[in-house]
């Protein structure tokens, strides 16, 4: 055993080496953190972490950039829309017809029938331009008139149209036993526009209020 005094090259063991040799050895063998085991500082993680004001790619596109606007249909050619529907036609209605053609085909067969109802049996009715009827008128020229006769022609009624128009001036006249009648009469003046049943209504309402029909 040596002695701590004796420094003699004899007294030293195989591994035994310089102490500058192992502080060089211990400072090389330290972690290069200082803490060994721990990760890195905050402030080394803040240092190295991305910037949030630089702008990052990506391969996958950004849900954040706007949509394309979706392509309207492209409009129909004019060829391809539907053809318009045809608007039915309004039937004319029959007092547009011609005069002379409405009076005879619409106006007399519906005065014969109202007239039958209310028990005029022999009535017979026609449209005639002549002379008027009327006493102290012989000079006026020929109208237009609907003539109607029943019982036995002693009772005789006559609807003037000195225009071939219904919608014009209208008079009526009466008279019994084959004498001639001293005034006319206003026809429906208050209408402003005459009909088919009107007529045939006026003609009834003033043979009755003559007292020549069966309502009396």
């Amino acid at each position: 055993m040596c002695h701590q005094e004796s420094r003699s090259p004899a007294c030293s063991t195989p591994n035994s080496l310089p102490n500058h040799f192992y502080q060089e050895a211990l400072m090389s063998e330290e972690p290069k953190n200082p803490t060994a085991g721990e990760s890195e500082t905050p402030s080394a993680s803040i240092e190295n972490a991305p910037s949030s004001d630089t702008a990052e790619t990506s391969d996958f596109p950004s849900t954040d950039k706007p949509q394309p606007a979706a392509k309207k249909p492209a409009a129909k050619a004019e060829g391809d829309k539907p053809p318009a529907k045809a608007k039915k036609e309004k039937a004319p209605a029959v007092e547009d017809k011609p005069f002379a053609e409405f009076i005879q085909q619409d106006y007399l067969p519906a005065l014969q029938t109202a007239l039958t109802k209310q028990g005029v049996k022999d009535l017979e009715v026609s449209l005639a331009k002549q002379k008027l009827p009327v006493a102290g008128m012989s000079s006026a020229g020929d109208c237009w008139q609907v003539i109607g006769k029943f019982q036995e022609g002693q009772r005789q009624f006559n609807l003037y149209f000195p225009q071939e128009n219904i919608q014009s001036q209208r008079a009526f006249s009466c008279a019994e036993n084959n004498t001639k009648t001293s005034t006319l009469e206003p026809f429906l003046i208050d209408e402003r526009k005459v009909t088919l049943d009107l007529m045939v209504f006026g003609v009834v309402q003033r043979l009755n209020a003559q007292k020549w029909l069966n309502l009396n």
